[in-house]
């Protein structure tokens, strides 16, 4: 798959959602007895981002 700036935007722009969908579910945990199903949602996030943060780096990277 060739590399455009629509690869790299639209990757961008998931993970700025995955950023708000992180915070906003952090929010949701409550100080005292995590609830497992918010932490699963919050986990899943975060992996989420990760893999999309390793593949933007391998995107640039091949660019230069």
């Amino acid at each position: 798959m060739p590399i455009t700036s629509n690869t790299i935007d639209s990757i961008k722009k998931r993970m700025k959602e995955l950023e708000t969908l992180i915070n906003e579910t952090k929010d949701r945990l409550p100080a005292h007895s995590t609830k497992p199903p918010v932490m699963m949602e919050l986990l899943e996030y975060e992996d989420e981002y990760d893999i999309l943060q390793k593949k933007l780096e391998r995107l640039k990277n091949n660019e230069s």
